[in-house]
């Protein structure tokens, strides 16, 4: 008696785990979203390609991305998928901007952090390989505090200097201890940040380039003093500075 009553039970056991597993998976499926679609050739036989940037959220709701990549379906059929690191609102421009006659994928994507910044990536997929042609580093910028509320910065890669007055901010810096009587109460350094802005832009006559913005802050990330802005130029490989510029940040108020 027993046995029979076992068998059929065995069996139905067996016939529903698959169906069981298949409800399972498809309710463990990450949810995807599509932040870019196009078709361009982006391979250079002047062939249309089928482009996409997919983000995976960490969870249903969040803005954070825990996984950020961008596959490209070749008119030839031939599949490719770039991956990236997590972070927000991804970006994608496609641009040829190492000049060679097909375009590129530039990729951004923010941090996240307090400190506005984003990290930056460029690929070409000419002949349907892939090749990463990188970005420009930032610009190496040093910097000082001096007496009587001046700060210094100094573009080192084109040997610049400019000083900034920082006297409205003569009560905050008291406070803190950073100055007594105008003078430093120690050597201190100004905050100076990587790229928070990379951006494809024509940087000569019309062919395009990179321009890049970094921040520089006093005592704290939200103290900005200003920003320096550099225009990029990638030629034989190798990015070239074009120009740059300092600006300051708006007086606080008193």
């Amino acid at each position: 008696m027993r046995k029979g009553i076992i068998l059929p039970l065995t069996v139905l056991i067996a016939l529903l785990l698959p169906a069981i597993s298949g409800v399972y998976v498809l309710a463990q499926a990450e949810p995807l979203e599509t932040i870019y679609k196009k078709e361009i050739d982006i391979t250079g036989d002047g062939k249309k390609d089928l482009i996409e940037m997919i983000g995976v959220p960490f969870e249903k709701g969040t803005l954070f991305l825990k996984e950020i990549y961008v596959t490209a379906k070749t008119s030839e059929g031939k599949n490719i998928k770039i991956d990236f690191e997590g972070g927000y609102e991804p970006s994608l421009q496609i641009k040829d901007l190492d000049h060679d006659g097909v375009k590129d994928l530039f990729v951004g994507v923010a941090t996240g952090g307090s400190g506005g910044l984003s990290n930056y990536y460029l690929y070409s997929l000419k002949g349907s390989n892939l090749s990463d042609l990188t970005v420009p580093d930032p610009l190496t910028i040093s910097s000082t505090f001096e007496n009587n509320y001046k700060a210094t910065i100094k573009l080192d890669d084109v040997g610049e200097s400019y000083q900034f007055n920082l006297s409205n901010r003569k009560k905050e810096y008291d406070r803190l201890g950073l100055y007594h009587n105008g003078k430093l109460n120690e050597p201190a350094e100004l905050m100076v940040f990587p790229f928070s802005t990379l951006k494809a832009v024509k940087v000569k006559g019309n062919k395009a380039g990179v321009k890049g913005v970094q921040r520089f802050s006093g005592v704290s990330n939200g103290d900005t003093i200003g920003f320096v802005e550099s225009s990029w130029y990638l030629e034989d490989g190798k990015w070239k500075l074009i120009n740059t510029s300092v600006q300051k940040t708006l007086e606080k108020k008193k």
